[in-house]
């Protein structure tokens, strides 16, 4: 800006340096041409006079040489000037400052060809005998009545003009010099005037440039360096307009990528990795900062996966597949390619690469096959039983009055267990589709297990087992309490049934903190192998197979108990030693 500034002052005085010496040399051009004017004017005047007082001769050369020397040398004392006269034939015949035996012929002299054409003829030109500029008047004398006239010619030095001209060419000079630095302080403050806003507009200019859209221009005047900072400041307005979209564009989608649940990687067509979200660093085991901007085949742990997508950039096809990671961990993965286009649909950009973990999926499906299975293994021994026994009864034991009673005994004792497994089946699918209403009010836990214990008080007598409860007191908790009734009924009927006789089943009730209560029931039976632990809570899942069925029980009692204790938003777990005994540990947040 400093060198705009700069050239903008030099161009000002030099147009003022230009305008100021042509100004002056047509002002000593004007002056010499008037100078010289007059004196031509002042020296035709004293010709005419010169000319009008002489007595003017004709005659032998040698006598006219003699009378017009004399003559000329007399006139140009009282002239102060060069005065001669030249017969018509061009023949000097008198000067007042040479000897004219020794000067040319002047008939061909300018000033003397244009009197005898003009009446008056003027010159300036330099002269042969004095060696200097000389002005140069001449006029027509008519000597005799008839003959050719005589030329009057006066001649002036111009030294005197010139030593005017000299003297106001210092003039114009000092006056040049002195307006040279005028015009220099006048220029650089007017240059500096105009560059000042074109400065800020710079500024303004470099700091959107930055991103800082907040910088505005001073607008102060409205010339077009005012109308510039306008459009600059416009520019600025609708810059900050479309970068806030941009940035909101960006955040939203940032947000939608990194809250997936489907990984999502971009690939351009050179196999440039250019995105990748959070949920596929997950799945690939690499973070973004490893893997943006360097080939996807550098990611060499999954080899598989670097040919189904070389495969997708060459044939620039939507691709599907299924595969299995076994880095960073197992899990059977969906891979869809899809290609993408940068502005047109011809355009190939590369490919966008979907990762859907569908091993939870698939395990679902597995576990849904194997629970038909399940059920239907477990509906048809008491359908079997039942059928069998009822054909034995048809061919003719029906009259066997004790074997007839012994076998509707066993029809009734499988239709019973055949209604159980469809009942607990049933209510296992309501719970496991949140379809069962929860209705929550204040549970007094001392009282609530004194009854349920009583309740399972016969069976426990039964078999000689003791069953002890320890109960914090005050104790109260947020429940639906046919709920939570049906999860201590199904897990000390479970402590009951696996319990050999005379042992013991315990339920302890206390304050785990603040927010929760914790509830632990606990037996002295079997226990559970450590390979079995994980599973039990599966449904139809039997650690012993022939003991869970002569006990009556279903399969079903731990899935559901599980499921009820998440809908009490509380967690179960268990811990148990073969031979020892099992206990199952529940936590409930106190207020739901």
């Amino acid at each position: 800006m400093n060198s705009f500034r700069t050239r903008l002052t030099l161009i000002m005085i030099s147009m003022i340096a230009v305008s100021v010496f042509a100004a002056g040399w047509l002002m000593m051009q004007t002056f010499k041409e008037n100078h010289i004017n007059a004196l031509e004017d002042s020296m035709v005047r004293q010709m005419k006079v010169i000319a009008a007082k002489m007595e003017w001769k004709t005659g032998d050369l040698p006598e006219l040489i003699a009378y017009y020397t004399q003559e000329a040398k007399e006139m140009g004392k009282f002239t102060d000037s060069r005065v001669t006269f030249i017969r018509s034939d061009g023949v000097v015949v008198g000067d007042s400052d040479y000897d004219v035996t020794k000067m040319d012929n002047h008939l061909m002299r300018e000033e003397v060809q244009d009197a005898y054409k003009l009446g008056t003829g003027r010159t300036v030109r330099p002269s042969d005998t004095m060696h200097q500029n000389m002005v140069y008047v001449a006029i027509p004398v008519t000597v005799q009545e008839g003959a050719e006239p005589y030329i009057l010619r006066m001649a002036m030095s111009l030294e005197e003009v010139d030593q005017s001209i000299g003297r106001l060419t210092m003039v114009l000079i000092i006056g040049l010099l002195i307006l040279f630095v005028i015009a220099a302080l006048i220029s650089y403050s007017i240059a500096q005037s105009m560059t000042r806003p074109l400065e800020q507009i710079t500024k303004v200019a470099k700091r959107i440039k930055n991103m800082d859209y907040q910088a505005r221009v001073k607008v102060h005047k409205n010339d077009e360096i005012g109308e510039l900072g306008t459009a600059i400041n416009a520019m600025a307005d609708s810059l900050q307009v479309q970068m806030t979209r941009i940035k909101q564009n960006e955040s939203q989608l940032e947000s939608v990528l990194a809250n997936m649940i489907n990984g999502v990687v971009m690939i351009d067509a050179k196999g440039q990795i250019l995105l990748m979200n959070r949920r596929a660093e997950e799945v690939l085991g690499f973070s973004a900062r490893e893997l943006v901007g360097r080939h996807f085949a550098e990611a060499k742990q999954q080899y598989e996966l670097a040919q189904i997508i070389q495969e997708a950039l060459e044939t620039r096809k939507h691709i599907r597949e299924e595969i299995t990671f076994y880095f960073p961990e197992e899990r059977l993965l969906e891979l869809n390619l899809v290609p993408i286009s940068q502005s047109g649909p011809g355009d190939f950009g590369g490919v966008l690469l979907v990762l859907q973990d569908v091993s939870a999926i698939r395990r679902l499906e597995r576990m849904r096959s194997e629970f038909v299975a399940n059920v239907s293994h477990e509906l048809k021994t008491p359908i079997a039983a039942v059928k069998g026994f009822a054909e034995t009864l048809l061919g003719g034991a029906v009259k066997d009055e004790e074997t007839a009673r012994s076998f509707l005994q066993i029809i009734f004792d499988e239709s019973e267990r055949l209604n159980r497994l469809i009942v607990d089946i049933l209510e296992l699918s309501k719970i496991e589709s949140r379809r069962v209403p929860l209705m929550f009010s204040p549970v007094e836990m001392e009282s609530f297990v004194d009854k349920t214990v009583t309740l399972l008080e016969a069976e426990a007598k039964r078999k000689n087992i003791q069953l002890n409860s320890q109960i914090e007191s005050g104790l109260y908790v947020e429940a639906d309490e046919d709920r939570l009734r049906q999860i201590f009924v199904n897990l000390l009927s479970n402590g009951i049934n696996y319990t050999p006789e005379g042992g013991r089943v315990t339920v302890k009730v206390h304050a785990a903190d603040h927010d929760h209560i914790r509830i632990q029931i606990s037996d002295t039976g079997i226990g559970i192998p450590k390979k079995d632990l994980p599973r039990i809570f599966e449904r139809f899942y039997r650690v012993d197979k022939a003991r869970s069925r002569s006990s009556g029980g279903t399969g079903l009692g731990l899935s559901i108990v599980k499921h009820l204790v998440e809908l009490h938003k509380g967690t179960l777990s268990v811990t148990s030693t073969v031979g020892v005994g099992t206990t199952f540990t529940i936590d409930l947040p106190v207020i739901q």
